[in-house]
């Protein structure tokens, strides 16, 4: 009785000595999970590191690029700015100087006169006789109507426009059919062009055109229908006359003169 007894009381000391280490070994497992979770998340905290340092490297290379584009793009715009405004300078070179001041035709010191305004294109000191191509028939010009014509192109020829535009007006009053009438209608738009009324210039261009379709002036009348109608502001519609222009007046100076006027009009858009 007393044997079974004892052996009982080992047993339960062994059960309770058994528990202790059991639980030992299960904290033991749940620090080692714990260790390997850590170790886990170190590791995926390294390649986030890694993905950032690469993400800022892009970041800086492409901050560089931006600023090197950034650099190539203003130097373009400037390029393109020079070039219209040199393209833009020779074309108002080209449709018409700065007149020379006029001095008064007094003996002796005389104060000199303002600078008269930018000449028209193509204002010449002499002109060619007229010539309608195609008209049959001989030209014959009487001496009043050449006179009269004369006294006109002279005003237009000293930077008078005002003057220039009513004598050509009074000159087509009273020769609305003569000889040098195409010559008077180009004159007189162009005495409006050089005022800036664009639409006065248009006008008389058009009628240049309308009347004297194969005048040896219709082509400078086209060139100066479309610049007319780019000074009003219609830039669509000028290009497509300085197109035509070009298409219409093949190696002619006017289509020469539409072909750099419509280069200096797109280059102005694109530095827009």
């Amino acid at each position: 009785m007393r044997l079974g007894i004892t052996l009982m009381l080992v047993v339960a000391a062994a059960l309770v000595a058994a528990a202790p280490a059991h639980a030992q070994r299960q904290s033991l497992a749940d620090r080692v999970g714990s260790l390997e979770q850590q170790m886990y998340n170190n590791s995926s905290n390294q390649d986030l590191l890694n993905q950032i340092n690469q993400l800022r490297q892009q970041v800086t290379s492409l901050q560089a690029s931006i600023e090197q584009l950034q650099h190539d793009n203003a130097q373009l715009k400037q390029t393109a700015q020079d070039q219209y405004l040199d393209l833009d300078s020779r074309l108002n070179r080209l449709e018409g100087g700065t007149a020379a001041p006029a001095l008064p035709a007094v003996p002796g010191s005389a104060p000199k006169a303002p600078a008269a305004p930018a000449k028209p294109a193509a204002a010449a000191t002499s002109e060619r006789p007229p010539s309608v191509h195609g008209d049959p028939g001989s030209l014959a010009v009487t001496g009043d109507e050449r006179t009269s014509y004369n006294v006109a192109f002279d005003a237009l020829k000293a930077g008078k426009y005002d003057d220039s535009a009513q004598l050509f007006l009074s000159f087509l009053e009273l020769y609305p059919n003569g000889v040098y009438a195409p010559n008077a209608l180009y004159w007189l738009g162009e005495s409006y062009y050089a005022t800036r009324n664009f639409p006065m210039a248009e006008s008389q261009f058009r009628e240049l055109l309308s009347r004297y379709p194969t005048h040896d002036k219709a082509a400078g009348g086209l060139l100066k229908v479309g610049l007319s109608q780019y000074g009003e502001g219609k830039v669509d519609q000028a290009q497509q006359t300085l197109e035509t222009v070009v298409a219409q007046y093949p190696g002619s100076d006017a289509a020469r003169t539409a072909q750099d006027r419509l280069q200096s009009i797109r280059l102005g858009q694109q530095i827009r």
